[in-house]
């Protein structure tokens, strides 16, 4: 049986970083680095998903438009189609989703609400956790 991604916030926690889609890429840069995060959800009006924003996009757009990027507003270089998972779903189907789709962050949503956020590292850890306990109980079957 798969984790759900409701276990994993369970032991990450619920809480989000968010911006909104006005603020400057030099301001939202800055929220990653002060976070120590790699993404950010943008959310616009009743804070409904509008966008991601990673450390990719900050690369992107400095790639493309140099030092005049740092003044644009993170509307413009966010990813806008954002992929999205729920509680229910589970760590299978989000490694799927991560990997053929190639991006690093997931927001959870229910009921159109932003209740979390789960990363790459969250599924490593939580794919490990899941085969540590399958091992302990193999171990345990074996033993008697």
């Amino acid at each position: 049986m798969s984790v759900s991604v409701r276990s994993i916030l369970e032991v990450k926690g619920r809480d989000v970083v968010t911006i909104g889609p006005n603020m400057t890429l030099a301001e939202a840069a800055r929220v990653l680095e002060e976070n120590k995060i790699g993404a950010v959800v943008v959310v616009g009006m009743e804070g409904r998903i509008v966008g991601i924003f990673t450390e990719r996009d900050v690369v992107r757009a400095i790639a493309r438009s140099a030092g005049e990027a740092l003044t644009k507003p993170v509307s413009s270089v966010m990813t806008s189609n954002v992929h999205r998972c729920n509680e229910q779903t589970t760590v299978n189907e989000l490694m799927e989703m991560m990997s053929s789709h190639r991006f690093r962050h997931v927001p959870v949503e229910e009921q159109g609400r932003l209740c979390g956020i789960v990363s790459i590292g969250d599924v490593v850890k939580s794919r490990i956790r899941e085969v540590e306990l399958e091992a302990e109980q193999i171990k345990a079957y074996i033993a008697g």
